[in-house]
């Protein structure tokens, strides 16, 4: 299962491609916030981790998630993965915590995948 780092598009049709050889319905993903790319594919998150920082990404700067592209709004992205547990930065579970981090993923979701419909950040008017 290769990862494939995207640092500025990949289609939406590629992203389903992906889930197909991978998991059915579902990409294990994961972002550097200060970067902006995305590192996708594989059978764990802890993979694409190593893959940005091989690429010379820091550690505290990576968060993972899946991608669901069959799925829209907030069922498209799922903010869970074991890199996430951070007890020292105060996340303490598999989910993202907080949504200032949900919205830069989204964000560079939106700017990366071409969506049907963005993905709205929390606190935008619906």
């Amino acid at each position: 299962m290769d990862i494939k780092i995207v640092k500025d598009h990949i289609s939406l049709e590629e992203l389903q491609t992906l889930a197909a050889d991978t998991f059915g319905d579902m990409v294990k993903a994961v972002v550097d916030i200060q970067t902006g790319i995305m590192a996708v594919g594989g059978s764990m998150h802890a993979d694409c981790e190593q893959v940005l920082m091989d690429e010379g990404s820091v550690q505290e700067n990576l968060w993972g998630f899946n991608i669901y592209p069959g799925k829209t709004g907030d069922d498209f992205l799922q903010y869970e993965s074991l890199i996430n547990i951070r007890p020292h930065e105060g996340n303490r579970s598999l989910t993202i915590q907080a949504e200032e981090i949900k919205n830069q993923i989204r964000e560079i979701v939106n700017k990366i995948i071409t969506l049907p419909t963005p993905l709205i950040l929390r606190g935008e008017d619906k």
